[in-house]
């Protein structure tokens, strides 16, 4: 564990320090380059000045060891360059400084000089009678600011390992020595020595952890036999959409359909498919919900707002099946999962839909108060015996399992309603009598909590 410790403190070390060294050059560079630049534009401007007023005098007994000056006319031909012959350049008026200079009277750019063999920065600038003065200057390479560094760089480094060393030693040695004589099943006689004070609360997270373990080991067992058994009830679902489809199709395929039943037989294939679409997308909702991975925020909406849209996009259904809808409340401002509060509304008004009377009727109202919001789903439909009631969200459970499939449901719409209620810390309610109708009251904090 000695070495560990070492090791650690060592690594982390190293890190940091490169990591500081890396910015610090980063910097640095970053910096050396804009005085660079910097200082090109003032050399340029001081130099155009000089060549406006003396011309090409002032190149006589300039020391330019440092820059390479270039002098261009209008049309782009050199008059001038301090490192290499001016006849032997080619014309210059394609040069993106150049083009700028003559175009706004001033102009930089930085490339690789196929001249000089290296990268250069360029600044031009116009002179008065139209011809264009270039000053360039090598950029300066990373690693020339690291060798200029080296000698402080090495002596930082060979500090910071020293120090690392000594500390690590040391902390390694007060650390391990109580930790090793630890008896681990018995981690509770150690509370109040004073040699364990500093890792007494290790101690005590130990003893806990012991408890959660076997705690965990339990749900880990009961989370098995609910995933065993979601998944069975996954399987026989989707069997029987899948086996009708493959039945129709089969028939369809060896010509065994006469041409009136076609149609039929095609309607059928259409409405097994989107109940097993609908399925599949049930499952992927629910499993979302279940594992926490759905990409949700946080948001200022309201519940009135929500539920208007989820009733107009139920509108059409509950037309075929001769079933009123209506709203009423007032606006409920909240924070919350949009997303989530229009599953809730959307999959209760369906049931509510779907398992109610021809000509019954559906009433949603919303209300709020100082802390929470209420929304209450009323139905006049077939009800839910009160032996059913407290198990209508658990999946694929259905009371009436003819009409169910009758109607198209999942079995997974009140299931996800749920956990869309539990996300939102909130709670429902069933009231329910068979024959008359059912409620379903969901309470939501109007805050999130």
């Amino acid at each position: 564990m000695n070495s560990k410790i070492l090791r650690a403190i060592w690594t982390v070390a190293i890190l940091v320090f490169l990591a500081s060294l890396f910015f610090i050059m980063t910097i640095s560079y970053s910096y050396f380059t804009l005085f660079q630049k910097n200082l090109l534009r003032n050399e340029t401007e001081l130099a155009a000045q000089g060549v406006a007023i003396s011309g090409k005098a002032f190149f006589d007994e300039l020391n330019t060891s440092n820059y390479r000056i270039t002098w261009i006319d209008h049309d782009g031909n050199v008059l001038y360059d301090n490192e290499v012959d001016s006849e032997k350049l080619g014309n210059h008026l394609e040069r993106e400084e150049v083009k700028l200079a003559i175009k706004n009277g001033y102009g930089e750019s930085d490339r690789y000089s196929n001249t000089l063999a290296h990268r250069q920065f360029y600044s031009a600038k116009k002179l008065p009678d139209g011809s264009i003065l270039r000053l360039s200057i090598v950029q300066a390479a990373v690693w020339t600011l690291v060798l200029g560094f080296a000698q402080p760089i090495v002596i930082v480094i060979f500090i910071a390992l020293f120090l690392s060393f000594v500390l690590a030693s040391r902390l390694a040695k007060n650390i391990t020595k109580p930790i090793n004589e630890i008896d681990l099943e018995n981690p509770e006689s150690y509370y109040g020595k004073k040699d364990y004070k500093e890792i007494e609360p290790l101690l005590r997270h130990i003893s806990a952890q012991k408890i959660q373990l076997k705690r965990d080991q339990e749900q880990i067992e009961q989370t098995a036999l609910i995933r065993q058994e979601f998944t069975a009830n996954v399987s026989h679902e989707l069997k029987s959409p899948l086996h009708a489809i493959s039945g129709y199709a089969e028939l369809l395929e060896n010509g065994l359909v006469r041409a009136e039943d076609i149609r039929p037989f095609a309607r059928k294939i259409r409405e097994e498919s989107s109940r097993l679409t609908s399925l599949v997308e049930d499952i992927i909702n629910l499993t979302k919900l279940d594992s926490g991975e759905d990409n949700r925020t946080l948001e200022s909406c309201d519940l009135y707002r929500i539920a208007e849209n989820a009733i107009d996009s139920l509108q059409s259904t509950a037309s075929e099946l001769d079933v009123n809808l209506e709203l009423s409340g007032t606006k409920a401002p909240m924070v919350a999962y949009p997303e989530l509060l229009h599953s809730i509304v959307y999959n209760l008004c369906d049931n509510a839909i779907k398992y109610n009377h021809k000509g019954g009727s559906v009433f949603v109202k919303v209300s709020q108060d100082k802390d929470r919001t209420t929304l209450s789903v009323k139905d006049t439909g077939i009800g839910i015996p009160k032996e059913s009631q407290e198990r209508v969200f658990e999946r694929f459970y259905r009371v009436d399992k003819s009409r169910s499939k009758e109607v198209g449901g999942t079995g997974l719409g009140l299931s996800i309603t749920k956990h869309a209620v539990l996300v939102h810390r909130g709670s429902f309610k069933v009231v329910s009598e068979v024959g008359k109708g059912s409620e379903f009251i969901i309470i939501l904090p109007t805050q999130p909590t």
